[in-house]
């Protein structure tokens, strides 16, 4: 099989996950839910590659701009960009880029760190945003009572994949 075959294949089968992934939510006081979501994209991410795990991560956001309730709470479509967490959705395709750009491990964590930064920041900035909220009030709301699990999330998705990948040749053929 063409090698771009095989990876636009497997996009499309991480976007498939990332979605079943993010169907399982725990609700929060807060009231932004707790996803895997994080970990689904960052394990797109280390596992293939930075171009064909950001394809993945895009292919899910296209298909749920499409209506399809695969965002967290079975949601979907547009207005999901534009609620309180809009700016996580838009955060999951540097972090899918940043956890696959680097060859080495340290680097790997070192890009995936600065790819979960980038996604918090979007999420922040967006909630600021849209709910005109303070900082201090948004960083303990949206970013804070996540960033453990999302860290915890992120080391998990890396270790998976490095076992993943010495025991699945096809993913790297």
């Amino acid at each position: 099989m063409n090698k771009t075959i095989k990876n636009q294949i497997l996009s499309a089968f991480f976007a498939a996950i990332i979605s079943a992934i993010s169907l399982i939510t725990i609700p929060s006081p807060t009231g932004i839910p707790i996803t895997l979501q994080t970990f689904a994209v960052s394990l797109s991410g280390f596992l293939l590659g930075w171009k064909y795990g950001t394809l993945s991560v895009a292919l899910y956001l296209t298909a749920g701009i499409l209506g399809l309730p695969i965002f967290s709470g079975m949601t979907g479509g547009i207005g999901s960009f534009f609620g309180t967490t809009g700016g996580f959705l838009f955060g999951f395709l540097p972090l899918a880029a940043a956890c696959g750009i680097a060859k080495k491990n340290f680097q790997k964590v070192i890009c995936s760190i600065l790819g979960l930064i980038i996604c918090h920041m979007a999420g922040f900035f967006w909630f600021v945003f849209s709910t005109k909220s303070n900082m201090i009030a948004a960083i303990t709301t949206i970013s804070l009572p996540y960033l453990v699990k999302d860290i915890i999330s992120l080391f998990a998705s890396y270790i998976i994949s490095q076992l993943l990948l010495k025991r699945i040749k096809f993913i790297n053929d």
